[in-house]
């Protein structure tokens, strides 16, 4: 419980007006994507790295935990404040700092959202590459946090590889600095990589700096057709081997295309699934690039269905991004998977979740990246259904590892996939991941019972 003189305290630290402990505050912080909620007992707005510094030597002083939390759009119940006490909420924190043109990077506050910068950015002819599907709302402070990729991470990397330098307060308050301003700097340990992916469990963010491309002068997109499911390897594989990649290669799977095929506003032939592309660059290469794909689609067996640019294009990215609410046509509760598989098991993959669908006569659906082998695997069910659910979500897990997977490309481990880590990571490097926590956090202050089924500390 938070004493009557830790209020005090943090009302000192941050003003008055600045700390919440009404009822519909701690309702709004208490959950995040994955609908699991728990009330915390106060959030907190700080505008400063020091004063997240003064709350964090504040709760080592008297055991409270604390969660840092971005726009609450993750998918693993990171934002969630499971053992209550303070969520700190970075919403003040929303300040685009700096843009250096002839350097290409941005200095960003952790609130900032990442579709407000990608804009801002580009009305100076640069470019920030990663697109999680949440972009219009989640925050560059919970994508850094998470690694958060999207689409175009088969042609341009995820967050990790536009991260030059943080700001972080650590669990304990101290704040240091990570990183080079250059693209190139191997001074010390790497601790910038060592923060990016930590799930708010290792140090809170106040200061981001990201490297920027120039803006692609054009785009276009184009939608195909699988007329059979076995045409996706090839497909894959030759769109790969291309001199210049696509920029985005998502596929859509039987049952998600009955979800929002009524939001095309042309039809659509007979298909067991669909591939969305996008090419961009210049004038020249992106007609080049259409070119090649749709040789490559005819050839292979595929149909075109359309080819867009502007407006149209975007309101086909639109609908894609739809697919995450649309499939709860399906059932009323939703069991979310990132899985991700070597690219050349991108099929066998697919195939066993079909089988497994079949198996447990749940609607168990996927789309996703497959440019990058990551699928979207969503197992539909309604409240009867839980420990039917919990069946799938294991087979799924088991099937991905014995295909030389892993059980997160993006969204993180959180709550929801902790069990499973074991699976995967073998003990003594979750000691050393153990270590690093408890080196760090010695009080278990930050974000604790996350990511680690029993922390050590």
């Amino acid at each position: 419980m938070l004493s009557e003189k830790i209020i005090k305290n943090l009302e000192k630290i941050v003003g008055k007006p600045y700390i919440s402990q009404k009822k519909e505050d701690l309702l709004c912080y208490s959950y995040d994507a994955t609908q699991l909620m728990y009330l915390p007992e106060a959030v907190i707005f700080p505008n400063s790295a020091q004063k997240i510094a003064e709350i964090l030597k504040l709760a080592n002083q008297y055991r409270f935990p604390v969660v840092p939390r971005g726009a609450g759009s993750g998918m693993s119940g990171g934002a969630v404040p499971i053992r209550n006490g303070v969520v700190l909420a970075m919403n003040r924190l929303n300040r685009i700092l700096e843009i250096d043109e002839k350097n290409m990077w941005v200095w960003v506050e952790p609130g900032v959202v990442t579709g407000d910068l990608q804009k801002t950015v580009a009305e100076k002819g640069l470019f920030y590459p990663p697109d999680p599907a949440s972009l219009s709302f989640c925050t560059i402070g919970g994508n850094v946090a998470e690694c958060a990729g999207g689409p175009r991470a088969v042609k341009y990397g995820v967050t990790k590889d536009y991260v030059l330098a943080l700001e972080v307060v650590l669990p304990t308050g101290e704040i240091i600095h990570t990183g080079h301003k250059t693209i190139k700097g191997v001074t010390g340990y790497d601790l910038t990589s060592l923060f990016i992916g930590s799930e708010g469990t290792l140090g809170v963010f106040t200061k981001i700096l990201l490297r920027l491309l120039p803006l692609p002068p054009t785009k276009a997109t184009i939608l195909l057709n699988l007329p059979r499911l076995n045409l996706l390897s090839s497909l894959l594989e030759q769109f790969l081997r291309l001199a210049e990649r696509p920029a985005a290669m998502e596929f859509i799977d039987d049952l998600c295309r009955a979800c929002i095929e009524h939001q095309i506003q042309f039809a659509l032939p007979p298909g067991e699934g669909l591939l969305l592309l996008e090419t961009d660059g210049s004038p020249e290469i992106v007609e080049l690039m259409l070119e090649k794909i749709t040789k490559i689609a005819k050839q292979t067996g595929a149909e075109v269905v359309t080819i867009e640019r502007g407006e149209k294009a975007d309101q086909l990215w639109e609908i894609r991004r739809s697919i995450s609410p649309a499939v709860f046509q399906l059932g009323s509760e939703k069991s979310s998977h990132d899985i991700v598989v070597p690219c050349a098991q991108i099929l066998p993959m697919i195939e066993k979740i079909k089988q497994i669908r079949n198996k447990w006569t749940l609607p168990v659906l996927c789309f996703g990246h497959i440019g990058d082998g990551n699928l979207h695997v969503n197992i539909m069910y309604n409240s009867g259904d839980i420990s039917k659910a919990e069946a799938v979500t294991e087979e799924v897990i088991r099937e991905t590892l014995a295909l030389g997977g892993t059980i997160t490309g993006e969204h993180g481990i959180g709550l929801t996939k902790a069990r499973f880590l074991p699976w995967e990571i073998e003990p003594n490097t979750l000691k050393v991941m153990q270590k690093i926590k408890c080196t760090l956090d010695p009080n278990n202050i930050l974000n604790s019972g996350k990511i680690f089924l029993e922390e050590k500390t």
